[in-house]
């Protein structure tokens, strides 16, 4: 257990540090949150289990030294940032030239599971300050023994507990996905989901 995981201080500082910063609100959060009021519980649950796979995906090419690379070159970190932004805004755009539907329900057709699951994996995946992130703040927590097998079992011990809050996060928005498909507030809903995704795409390509 010694190469997988580092000392119990270490390990349990990390486990509080992940669980603040899961909590803590980020692009992740916001599409989770979104795809929740808009679409319903059911979705936002999905969308949980595709930005933490993507997450794990991030993780493991931090661990591999991809964002080593991302941090020398200018070009490649733009790229995936840009692709990223894009994909958000491309969804937000969809949604609102999506055709209202005639009944009071807000959830399009084409959110499928696996619809919702990869737009969640695409979101996470290409996020450069994911990976980044995960160079930065990994090594903190890694004991000297063996870093890449540490970096993987940590990255899926981060991964879960973001899963974990990510899901409440899912169940809390879920329970007001009702409130907008009573009477005319679908349209409105709609409209308020597609204007938060492109908002976040254009914030997501505008940070440096």
């Amino acid at each position: 257990m010694s190469e997988l995981l580092p000392s119990w201080p270490l390990l349990s500082a990390f486990i509080a540090a992940s669980l603040v910063l899961a909590i803590t609100p980020g692009p992740g959060v916001l599409f989770i949150i979104t795809c929740s009021l808009v679409q319903g519980r059911r979705a936002g649950l999905l969308s949980v289990y595709g930005v933490a796979f993507g997450n794990f995906c991030n993780a493991c090419i931090a661990t591999a030294g991809l964002a080593a690379l991302l941090a020398a070159s200018a070009q490649a970190y733009s790229l995936v940032k840009y692709v990223g932004a894009g994909y958000l805004i491309y969804l937000g755009c969809k949604m609102l030239l999506a055709r209202v539907p005639t009944t009071t329900t807000l959830r399009p057709e084409l959110s499928s599971s696996k619809r919702m699951f990869f737009d969640g994996f695409v979101v996470a995946l290409f996020n450069p300050k994911t990976t980044l992130f995960y160079v930065a703040f990994l090594p903190q927590f890694l004991g000297a023994d063996a870093p890449l097998v540490q970096g993987i079992v940590l990255s899926a011990i981060f991964v879960g507990i973001a899963a974990f809050t990510d899901s409440g996060y899912a169940l809390a928005a879920g329970w007001l996905a009702p409130l907008l498909q009573r009477g005319g507030v679908g349209k409105v809903g709609r409209w308020l989901g597609g204007s938060m995704f492109i908002g976040l795409g254009i914030l997501a390509g505008a940070r440096k």
